[in-house]
């Protein structure tokens, strides 16, 4: 799971910078996705160390939480223009649509490594 975040962060840190330049380096909000993948590329990175996974894949998953949360009504706005319909600032509707959907997808897998780590403990035991 920690090479799943780094690539997670990665990904952001990407979505963030083309957007960025894409729209002409206008506003820095272009740059909120690579914000919330620098600390999830760091988190993953320090979750290599068994020493610190535990704690850094619960960081990394509150990220996803945040990136979720923050992003959602950019989804929606995102399924929206798919659709045909127009919206306002449309490089930060594929933005945020995107970063909401990769932070769902990781919140799940997230999700799902945690209960697959309990068992494996509560199997042990």
């Amino acid at each position: 799971m920690p090479l799943v975040t780094i690539l997670y962060g990665a990904v952001l840190i990407a979505i963030g910078v083309v957007g960025y330049f894409a729209t002409g380096s206008q506003s820095v909000t272009a740059l909120i996705p690579a914000f919330l993948g620098i600390p999830a590329f760091l988190l993953g990175v320090l979750a290599r160390s068994e020493k610190f996974l535990k704690h850094a894949m619960h960081g990394a998953a509150m990220v996803a939480l945040l990136g979720t949360l923050g992003t959602v009504s950019g989804f929606f706005k995102m399924l929206t223009m798919l659709t045909g319909a127009e919206v306002e600032r449309p490089a930060a509707v594929i933005a945020q649509g995107l970063v909401a959907l990769l932070s769902v997808i990781f919140l799940i897998l997230c999700v799902r490594s945690f209960i697959a780590a309990r068992r494996a403990r509560e199997a042990a035991a």
